[in-house]
């Protein structure tokens, strides 16, 4: 990790920093108090459009309900938001009553707009998030309800999508009948972010060996060994891909954490870090793509540009060394391209021209966990 304790910033760089939490303060947080929820559920809608306006309810899913208990609670405590406690609790009330099941246990990936179960099946980056947001919220209120909750989900992961490999099913039926799906990467980071959230507020021996298993697995699994690549699918898999974003993510969870710095996976990341920038990134936009191809020898299978994954690199420079000068660019390019008085911009197409204008629930917690990044490196 760099020794920020010998960095000089600019006073650019604070500014800047200063700028785009203030806005996630005073505009972001803001619209999912009043817009962006609804009451009769107490849960947040899934979208808000340009307006502020909720997109027609179609579905409500666990995992944003997870994502904004997860802010909330972050919120917990800070003399700006007094309101934090109070929508935590309804939060993590309404992730109970809305989606558990209590005939096969676990929780259900969606209802509909009547609250009614939607899509029953089982799905492990729901279930992540779970443990995610109640590790979270238990650390700041203590209550055995949430620890009882965040438990609940940690044996469900253990008992019902573990398999014999130290890999996870991404998805099972409702009665826990398998679907096929077999392990993913996206959900299988999660459940490691899950995994290093619930250390962080306690000592657990067994989450311990499952996060060590886990990180052990996707090295053998799903690293491509030329360049140390984090792929989507397993190795040997028809038509995979890998994307940046996840590049960038997994660098800093590994990066982060003295448990997993220094692992094989880990050697990996910061191996591919590099090839990443210069496959993945805009030499002077720093802009982002979506997907590319393995290898790179075509143009890239999706050249959006999302701001989770912008988010995802700016957190990973702040544990590089040398990377003030990108940095500075990329929370410039944050600020510029993707944050605006009314909101965010979603996405920008391979041009830079907004491609998505509506704003998702569960966009707050990647910019969140970012600027938590920020914040440690510029104390």
């Amino acid at each position: 990790m760099p020794d920020v304790a010998h960095l000089t910033f600019s006073p650019e760089s604070k500014a800047l920093f200063r700028a785009v939490h203030q806005h996630f303060q005073e505009v972001i947080v803001p619209l999912w108090l009043g817009p962006g929820w609804n009451p009769q559920l107490a849960l947040p809608y899934e979208a808000l459009d340009g307006e502020h306006q909720p997109l027609p309810p179609q579905r409500y899913r666990a995992m944003a309900c997870a994502r904004q208990l997860y802010v909330f609670s972050q919120l917990i405590g800070d003399p700006a938001a007094p309101f934090a406690a109070e929508r935590a609790a309804a939060l993590f009330r309404s992730l109970q009553r809305h989606f558990h099941d209590a005939e096969h246990g676990g929780w259900f990936y969606s209802i509909d707009a009547q609250a009614a179960p939607l899509d029953r099946r089982k799905d492990l980056y729901t279930h992540a998030f779970i443990i995610f947001a109640c590790a979270h919220y238990w650390d700041k209120v203590r209550e055995p309800l949430v620890e009882s909750v965040l438990n609940a989900a940690l044996e469900v992961v253990s008992q019902r999508f573990a398999s014999a490999d130290r890999l996870y099913e991404a998805s099972l039926e409702q009665d826990w009948s398998p679907l096929g799906s077999g392990p993913l990467q996206n959900p299988l980071m999660h459940l490691a972010e899950a995994f290093l959230a619930t250390l962080a507020v306690r000592e657990d021996a067994q989450v311990q060996a499952d996060l060590l298993g886990l990180c052990e697995a996707m090295q053998d699994n799903f690293i491509e060994p030329d360049q140390g690549l984090m792929l989507e699918k397993p190795l040997g898999a028809v038509d995979n891909w890998f994307e940046p974003g996840h590049q960038f993510e997994w660098f800093f969870l590994l990066q982060s954490s003295a448990l997993l710095r220094g692992s094989p996976l880990h050697a990996s990341l910061e191996r591919a870090f590099a090839y990443t920038e210069q496959q993945g990134v805009a030499p002077h936009s720093g802009a982002v793509v979506a997907m590319l191809t393995l290898p790179p020898t075509q143009p890239p299978l999706d050249a959006t540009q999302r701001i989770w994954a912008q988010a995802e690199y700016l957190r990973a420079l702040t544990l590089r060394p040398h990377s003030q000068e990108a940095l500075q660019r990329q929370l410039l390019a944050l600020k510029t391209h993707f944050l605006h008085d009314r909101g965010w911009n979603e996405c920008l197409d391979a041009s830079g021209a907004v491609s998505r204008r509506d704003m998702p629930s569960t966009t707050p917690y990647h910019l969140l966990t970012c600027y938590h990044g920020l914040a440690q490196y510029f104390a």
